[in-house]
Parts: structure tokens; sequence; C-alpha cells
């Protein structure tokens, strides 16, 4: 029986080739998106989910409130790390996670003989500080050293496997031991290797340098091992839980013990012991080296999934009933010889299943090669051969069971249905051309223009604002101005390289400071003004540079002066709504004022034009200004009329700064390209939301073609009858077209205000933002339907062309 019905489901297939392959297409592109997408989900959702025990591991982060400015922190003071063990109880394991050198990496030599010149590799990330508690938090399995003994010393490193095999490529594990690395200027000695982590983790070290060297080295007073008051961004703390023992309890007990060495700021600053399954989503606590995935993002994705699988299915049932005349006899044939309702649904449903599996195998197929077309999108770490996971596989199965009975139910029960003798009779296409059936598939044909409408206004609209951003006056000028990094506490090298960078031909100017005007990352200062009656403490950003820097990049005056040329702060710079924050109306009478800045009393000389600081999601804060000298090197070029005179002058910018600073690697930003980057996240959404546009608007097109051919076939003999009695093929395509652009226009109605309701909420995210305007939905409408007439079109006019005779004649 089972072999008949596969023979039967092939020769079907093989039997109506054109419809077969529209709709394996239609569920391939379903399954395809809903495969990469639930592998998307599927790897950030599995992030530290292998580690034992891991309900018990939590990360001390930081809540803060200085004056109403709420801050949050991933990072802890560096020594909690010594603390916890000796004052706390319920704590099992404390393992500190100290960044190499903060947020840069490091520089490593291998020395190999006086005869020989060292090995250096340069600009190696991932390298850490901890404790021998790191590797049985994460269960390392060691390849080399004694697991409990090859941390716990000084000037001792232990390597992962890969990193073991770039340093010493022709050493064994076993060789390896007992080896020497100078990291800058730190040289420590090979004690173990471990094998790499294969699985996703917020846990990224390569290489683990012990703990106990930064207490037995001058790096103690670097990390800060004393200050109990202040914190690094690149110092992480983790801790486990011994059993029976909850998070309330020893956050207590953490606060508590903090406000005690804390008596300064303790009572301002709030320890919090966050999950190890929140880390890797959690916005608010993000650390160096960490990637956060966000779980709207990730849900959004689960929904576009789950839209497009659903399409596929619709466009199944659509594709699979609109051929149902061509298998009534076939039907009538079964049933007259005995065959049961439920034995027919069986093999329908055996037949969509059959279906569904060839279609998931070819999906299953062009993974791979979506994923490296999506790489932009796609976290990294991830390949195909994530799927080999046991839970994936599990959803794979159970996504081929519930797609093959959602695509293939409906119709089951339909073809089941009919009766033989009016199957047999040739019957079964009387009165169905306006049947129940019929009305089911224009409603799914609705439904999938309803979703692929909202992607179309989606992608539309989020592409505007994305543009608008891009475009928005930032309050300074952006454009031409690189800007790069120097060794710090190099006072004297830098001001040489910045006059040699000002005397070259193709730079405007240059200037030495902090961050850009707008710049990745935020810095705040503490800065007070008291009127006699009250005090006013604005939480306030802060910027520094030369006498230059505002020149750099072109920032307004609105009233008084520049900061002028000089060693100390003497005077600040203020912008207009700092100004405003603290109770003037006009900048002019803010001019000579006093601000209590790092406990002197500092002059206002002058007001700066209001301009963005982050991106334009976030409103304009108060700013201030300071002239000192900085590590960060800020140029102007000029034109670049010829289009090489950009490059020629980089060049010459990369030769100067080899020549002062030869040990370092120069890397430079454009600013307006750096500015680009804070709508990376939005970038992303736009191009996911045009391929779902795509796709989604492939899938209806191809439910769409199927009830033409429907329609087409069951309005034939009517065709050919118009056409005898004088229709013109312009009057039969627009006859049968009419019906399908109603139904386009009803997926327009229905889709336009729940794009509305979802792009304001997306907008409200940007506290600068284009409106939504009728236009747009006139644009996404008639699109939408031009798409539908050139998929109608095509079939409406094959069908208005075809000799009447053919459709009349009697069978």
């Amino acid at each position: 029986m089972i072999s008949n019905y596969f023979k039967t489901a092939l020769r079907q297939l093989w039997r109506n080739k054109f419809i077969s392959l529209l709709t394996l297409l239609g569920l391939s592109i379903g399954i395809s998106s809903a495969l990469v997408i639930s592998l998307i989900v599927y790897y950030e959702f599995s992030f530290d989910t292998f580690l034992p025990n891991k309900e018990r591991i939590y990360r001390v982060v930081i809540d803060a409130n200085f004056g109403g400015f709420e801050g949050h922190s991933g990072s802890a003071p560096a020594p909690l790390a010594n603390a916890i063990p000796i004052e706390l109880t319920g704590v099992e394991q404390t393992v500190p996670v100290f960044q190499f050198q903060g947020d840069a990496s490091a520089l490593v030599r291998i020395e190999e003989g006086q005869s020989t010149k060292p090995r250096e590799f340069k600009k190696q990330s991932q390298v850490i500080f901890t404790n021998i508690d790191y590797f049985q938090l994460l269960d390392y399995d060691w390849v080399a050293g004694e697991g409990s003994g090859a941390i716990g010393q000084p000037y001792t490193v232990v390597l992962t496997e890969s990193r073991a095999r770039l340093y010493f490529p022709t050493s064994s594990p076993i060789e390896t031991i007992g080896k020497q690395l100078t990291y800058n200027d730190l040289t420590v000695t090979v004690s173990g290797i471990v094998r790499d982590l294969d699985r996703p983790t917020s846990f990224t070290g390569k290489e683990f340098i012990s703990f106990a060297t930064i207490e037995a080295s001058p790096l103690k007073d670097q990390f800060m091992m004393t200050e109990w008051n202040d914190w690094m961004a690149y110092s992480q703390l983790f801790i486990k839980l011994e059993t029976g023992h909850t998070a309330a309890n020893v956050q207590a007990q953490l606060n508590r013990m903090y406000q005690t060495h804390n008596t300064e700021s303790g009572s301002d600053i709030t320890l919090t012991l966050q999950p190890l399954h929140d880390i890797h989503f959690n916005t608010k606590y993000q650390s160096i080296g960490g990637r956060v995935a966000e779980k709207s993002t990730l849900y959004g994705l689960m929904i576009t999934a789950a839209f497009l699988l659903l399409l596929g299915c619709i466009n199944f049932i659509n594709l699979t009933t609109a051929q149902a005349s061509q298998r009534a006899k076939e039907i009538g044939v079964r049933k007259t010889l005995g065959s049961s309702r439920r034995q027919l649904i069986r093999q329908f449903l055996g037949e969509t299943l059959l279906l569904t599996s060839v279609a998931t195998l070819f999906s299953l197929l062009l993974v791979p090669i979506i994923l490296r077309l999506f790489a932009v999108y796609t976290p990294p770490g991830l390949d195909a051969s994530f799927m080999g996971q046991a839970g994936y596989l599990a959803w794979l199965a159970l996504l081929i069971l519930v797609v093959g009975f959602l695509s293939g139910c409906y119709p089951a029960v339909v073809l089941s249905r009919y009766r033989p003798a009016a199957t047999l009779r040739n019957q079964i296409s009387a009165g169905t051309g306006r049947s129940r059936q019929t009305t089911v598939r224009q409603v799914l044909t609705v439904s999938q223009f309803t979703v692929a409408q909202f992607f179309i206004l989606a992608t539309l609209i989020v592409t505007q604002q994305i543009d608008y951003s891009l475009k928005a006056d930032m309050g300074f000028d952006k454009d031409a101005v690189i800007k790069f990094d120097s060794p710090r506490d190099a006072a004297q090298k830098q001001q040489t390289l910045l006059h040699t960078i000002q005397s070259l031909p193709g730079v405007e100017l240059a200037s030495t400071g902090f961050l850009a005007p707008a710049d990745q990352g935020m810095s705040f200062t503490s800065v007070t003004y008291n009127n006699g009656k009250a005090a006013f403490q604005p939480q306030t950003q802060i910027r520094w540079g030369d006498e230059n820097y505002l020149d750099v990049y072109r920032i307004e005056l609105v009233a008084g002066r520049n900061v002028l040329p000089g060693d100390s702060v003497k005077e600040l710079l203020v912008n207009e709504q700092f100004v405003k924050e603290i109770g003037f109306q006009q900048p002019e009478e803010a001019l000579g004022v006093a601000l209590d800045w790092n406990g002197r009393a500092v002059p206002i000389v002058g007001v700066m034009k209001d301009f963005h600081a982050r991106s334009i999601r976030a409103p304009i804060g108060p700013l201030l200004f300071e002239k000192n000298q900085g590590s960060i090197f800020h140029v102007r070029l000029k034109p670049n009329r010829d289009g090489q005179s950009w490059s020629e002058t980089l060049t010459q910018i990369r030769k100067a700064y080899a020549q002062i600073f030869p040990e370092e690697a120069f890397n430079y930003q454009f600013v307006d390209e750096m500015v680009a980057q804070f709508y990376k996240r939005e970038q992303a959404t736009a191009g996911l939301l045009g391929w779902a546009m795509s796709l989604s608007i492939g899938i209806s097109c191809l439910g769409l073609l199927g009830l033409t051919t429907y329609t087409v076939n069951t309005r034939a003999k009517e065709i050919g009858i118009r056409k005898v009695l004088g229709a013109s093929v312009a009057g039969i395509a627009k006859l049968l077209s009419t019906d399908f652009i109603k139904l386009v226009l009803i997926a327009v109605v229905i889709a336009s205000p729940i794009a509305w309701w979802a792009m304001n909420r997306w907008l409200t995210d940007f506290a600068y933002r284009i409106d939504i305007e009728w236009w747009m939905f006139a644009v996404a409408g008639i699109a939408a339907m031009v798409i539908a007439l050139l998929t109608v079109g095509w079939q409406a006019v094959r069908a208005a062309v075809a000799n009447p005779v053919d459709s009349l004649r009697d069978e």
C-alpha cells in the first residue's frame, strides 16, 4: 500500500512538472529562509548553555546613580577578585577576567636564540589574566600541563591549542611547555595547553596569563588592584554560587562589603549579580570584546521566518487545489474501487510529505550558500556545520512534519471529499468558480500579499529613516576627516607627528585630542554651576583637544571665542544645551560664568552650536570642551580633486607615523564612515527586510500564479463562449485580472494600518525621525499592484488568445 502511494505521488509530480516545480520552489524558498533564520536564532540562544551548573554562574556588574545620572557597566572594581573569597560566604568560585592592556591588543615576541631574530605577532587579541577557577568553570580539556598548578604561579601562561600551533608550529603540546612568550614587555612561561572551546560562548579568551602575575608585577597599579571607588572597562568578574545559596543573599553581602571598603561613593553604586544566561543578550552591561545579541531582533527574525514558511505553505495549498479538477477522476475511480476517505487523506498527506522532504533536502544544500551570501547578517563563528547539533536536527525533523501537515491537510480534506458519481460524470467543476474552496484560496492569496505589502512598507520606511540619519546635519562637518590613535604617554612624539602631518600638502588642518564630536564611545564628567540660589549638575559629556579641534570639524561658536593655546586647563567651552540646563536663555549670558570642575573654578569663554555627540537616536545633551592634548589625531584632508590625492596623503601620513612609532600599526578611520556605523543595526535590519520583502513577493507571486491557473482552467468554457460572441483579447484579459487586483487592493488596505503602527513603534527609538507620509503607502500599494499585474497578466493574455474551439469541444 505504501509503495503504491509512493509510486502514485511520483507519477503525479512528474505528470504536472510545471505546477510541481512551482510548488517545490515556493516551499524551498520558505524552508530555506526558515532554516537559515532558525540556525541564527538557535546559535544565539546556545551561548554558554554547555557550561556545567550554568544556573549558578553570575557576573558582577555595576548600576550607578550619580546626581540623577544612571549608568551601567559590565565591569567591576578590581579588588573584588581578592576580597570575595575571603569576606563572602556562599561563593564556590571567583573568576576574574581582565583583558590584557585594556582594550589594546598585544605584541607577542618569541626569542629563539641570540643569533635568530625574534618572531613577532602583532595585534594579538583575546589575551586575558585569570585564575585556575576559569578553567574549572568552563570545563576545559587539558592537553598538556598540570590542570591545578598550570596557572597558579606568577609569570605563567596557558594557551589554547590554536594559539600554541600559531606560536610553535613545529612543537608538540608537551614540547611547548616551558617555552617563553613576551607580551609587550611582560615575559611569561607556557605552563599548560587546553583544547579550544568549540561551542558558542561569551568567554572568548585564547591566551591566559596567571592572575597572580598582576600582583607580582608593576601591573598591579595599572589594573588598580587597590582602588575600590573606580573600575576599568576591561575588568570583569564572574562567580559561581555554592549549592543552596541564592543570588539575592550573596548580592546583599556583596554590597555591604563594597560599601565598607568604598566609603567615598559606595552608596551611589549597586553591585548586581547578572545571570549567565542574560550576559549575551543584555545591552546595558556590554564589555570590551563581547558581542551582544538583541532578543527583540531574534524574535523579529523568528516571526519573519514563520511568515515566510507560512507563505510557502499557502502557496502549496493554492497550487494543489488549483489542479484539483485534474485529479477528480482519479479520486472517483479510487473511491469506486473501495478506497476510504481516510486512505485518500493519507495518500495526499504522503504526497505532501514527500514534496516537503524533497524541498527540505534542496534547502539544506542551499544553506551554506545562503550563509555566505548573508555573512554580513550572520553572527561570527556560525557556519553550516552547526546544523549537526542534536537539538537542531530534532527541530529539522519537526519542521518537515509540521510543514507537511500544514501544507497538505486542507488539500487532502478537500480532494478526499469529492463524490465519485459527480467526478466520473465530469461535473466536478460545475459551480466551483465561486465555491467555498475558491473563497478560501482568495483569502489565502490576500494573506500572502498582506505579508508582502507589510514588508514593502517596512523596507521603504526603514530605508528612508537610515537615509535621513546619514544625511542629517550633525552640527559639525564629518566629511574628509580621518582619525587615528597613537600610543599614550608620548606627548613629545605626538607633537612632532602633528607638525609633520600639518606640513603635508594634502592636509588642510590637523589636531590632537580625544574622541571625535560624535564617536562610538561616550565619556561623561561631573561639573557643577551654583548661581547662589541653586546648584545645577547636568549630565555632561566631555571632549577635549587643542585649539584646532573645532576648526577641523568646523564646529561653530554662537558666542564668545575658542580656547587659547596653553598647557593647562584655564577655560572651557560648552554647548547651547548646557547653557539652557544651567538656567540661561541666551548663550551670551553664560560667558564668564565659573564652573566647579575637578575642584577648580574654571570660566566659560565660548558657547558652541549644538552638535550630536551620538547618533540621532538620542537627543542632544549638555557637552563640555576643554583645551588638552590627547592621543587621538584628527586630520582634515583637502578636497580630493583627482581621485588620487587622498590616497597619496594617507600614504604620506602612514610613513610619518611609522617613522615616529615604528612598533605600532597605523589604523585610520574616516569619521563619516564611523558615523554611518551608528546605524549598522538599522542597515542590517533594512537588508534583512529587503530580502524578506523579495522572498515574500516571490512566494506570493507563485501563489497568485497558481490561483490564476485555477481560474483560467475553471472558466475556460466561459472564455471560449465570450470569444465566440466577439469579446476582445484586452477585454478578456481585463476580466480575468480585475478580480486579482481587487485581492491585492484588499491586502494593501489590511497591511497599511498594521505597518503604520509597527513602524511608528520602531521610529520611537529615534529622537530625530522622519514622518510616515501618505506617499509611502501609495508607492508600496502601486508596487504591489504592478507586481500582481505582471504575474497575472501573461497568464490572462495567454488564456485570452487561446483558440476557443479547444475549450468548447466536448471531451
